[in-house]
């Protein structure tokens, strides 16, 4: 079972051991939180925020007794929500993520403990669907949060019924857009230049460079920069560092509408993780992609094994619309 206040683990593990002392009890604890034991497994990720809810604390409850479980496994997000989609997909179990994690729990005690056909396992499925239906259930929602799977594999089998959806974009990839070549700006140049290059190519974004080298460092949109100069927080002399999207200092994305409505700030300064764009990028992709964002800076490898990659483009809803239109003109 999982853990969190331990009202359930502890009760059902001291019922059980009265009349068995030989039950062998498992905990899943998720990756950040703290209340595995031994400590040490807590400290590869210590700190660190997780997806998973109802399980896990960063302090320990008094209802739990820590001691009487055999063994705990740590979990990660990725895999909890996985299997808990194979419960709803192939065995009908509407359960939510921390039964997904008591799962987990569970594999890899089997295969520890030795165990076979003539044991009997029993896991506790403590949660359900209802509340996560706009969360682990939507593929955007993972997608956005960089928990779909890695390989094909469990999630492959989970979704192996599904009918076969025909790619609205024919296989295109981004280099089908012609897209205009873009200019930069360095982050250390005056908002005043990057106005300037707005207003003469007709651009409503520019990539921003680092001051020294040309490492890719964010993105300055003509929307931010006015915003910004309308009401006094910058002026023309001012650093496009103070009016740019820094890519260091995004935030996660938050997906969840109930989320967004509510202003909470769950695992408040988790950073971004990013998605390369290139000009071999399916449509498809970038589609997904311009679901939660604005825009894309496509970039490509420069030369030489220890080359950064360079801008080359920015792409934007507008340019995958008018690819549609003429498509279907």
């Amino acid at each position: 079972a999982g853990a969190g206040t331990g009202g359930t683990i502890t009760g059902i593990a001291r019922g059980l051991k009265k009349h068995n002392k030989n039950i062998k009890v498992v905990a899943a604890d998720p990756h950040g939180s703290i209340l595995a034991l031994p400590e040490s497994l807590n400290q590869e990720h210590v700190n660190e925020g997780y997806k998973v809810e109802g399980i896990g604390y960063d302090f320990i409850p008094d209802v739990l007794d820590r001691e009487i479980v055999d063994k705990w496994y740590k979990t990660e997000d990725r895999e909890s929500f996985q299997l808990a989609r194979r419960l709803i997909a192939e065995e009908g179990l509407l359960v939510g993520g921390s039964s997904g994690s008591a799962m987990a729990a569970m594999v890899r005690a089997v295969k520890d403990l030795g165990l076979g056909k003539g044991d009997t396992v029993v896991v506790v499925l403590p949660d359900s669907i209802r509340s996560y239906l706009s969360k682990f259930a939507d593929d955007d929602w993972l997608a956005a949060n960089d928990l779909l799977p890695e390989v094909n594999g469990l999630e492959t089998q989970a979704s192996s019924n599904k009918p076969e959806t025909t790619d609205p974009y024919q296989g295109a990839t981004i280099r089908a857009l012609r897209l205009k070549p873009v200019m930069t700006v360095s982050a250390s140049s005056p908002v005043s230049e990057a106005s300037e290059i707005m207003r003469d190519k007709g651009f409503d974004q520019l990539p921003v460079l680092s001051a020294t080298g040309n490492k890719l460092v964010g993105l300055i949109t003509l929307g931010n920069l006015l915003s910004y100069v309308s009401s006094g927080r910058a002026s023309a002399s001012s650093p496009v560092s103070d009016v740019m999207f820094d890519f260091g200092r995004l935030d996660e994305v938050v997906t969840d509408p109930r989320e967004i409505a509510g202003g909470e700030a769950k695992e408040k300064g988790k950073k971004r993780k990013f998605v390369e764009i290139t000009l071999d990028t399916p449509l498809s992709t970038l589609s997904k992609f311009l679901e939660w964002n604005s825009a894309a800076v496509v970039t490509e490898k420069g030369e030489g094994n220890k080359a950064l990659s360079k801008p080359v483009a920015v792409v934007t809803k507008v340019d995958l619309l008018t690819w549609v239109v003429n498509k279907k003109a």
